[in-house]
């Protein structure tokens, strides 16, 4: 069993490890989209249970345990893309800066291409991409 296909990362080793390099599709097919239809199937199942408050807005059990659930891939993925702009995982701390540190980290993370080539992170996962597309 391979942890790569196509070049692309395993689900495990991207979403638990926080060493190499992972492109945009990663961040936004393999882990914003689950997240939000995760987060979703969560919401409605406090709505259909009523565990949910929904005067306050308050998530339910079902809402509160997969945000905590999804922490951890959240972060990895998150060091990961960090890695494929040749900055270290500690950047994710940028977010702490209200309102302008969440752009910026939408703006590094989501929309801006990593680093040509190897860095110090790893290779170039598009290029093992590209190279795993043209041998098969």
């Amino acid at each position: 069993m391979t942890d790569t296909t196509a070049g692309r990362l395993g689900w495990g080793r991207l979403w638990f490890s926080f060493t190499g390099r992972a492109t945009r599709f990663d961040y936004w097919v393999r882990l914003v989209v689950p997240y939000l239809v995760g987060l979703f199937v969560a919401a409605f199942l406090d709505a259909l249970l009523g565990t949910g408050d929904p005067e306050t807005g308050n998530g339910g059990i079902f809402t509160i345990l997969f945000v905590l659930a999804a922490i951890w891939p959240q972060l990895a993925v998150g060091a990961k893309r960090c890695h494929d702009r040749g900055r270290s995982g500690w950047f994710l701390l940028i977010a702490l800066i209200p309102l302008i540190g969440s752009i910026w980290l939408l703006i590094e993370l989501g929309f801006l291409r990593g680093t040509e080539g190897e860095n110090r992170f790893g290779p170039d996962p598009l290029a093992a991409a590209a190279a795993a597309q043209l041998t098969t």
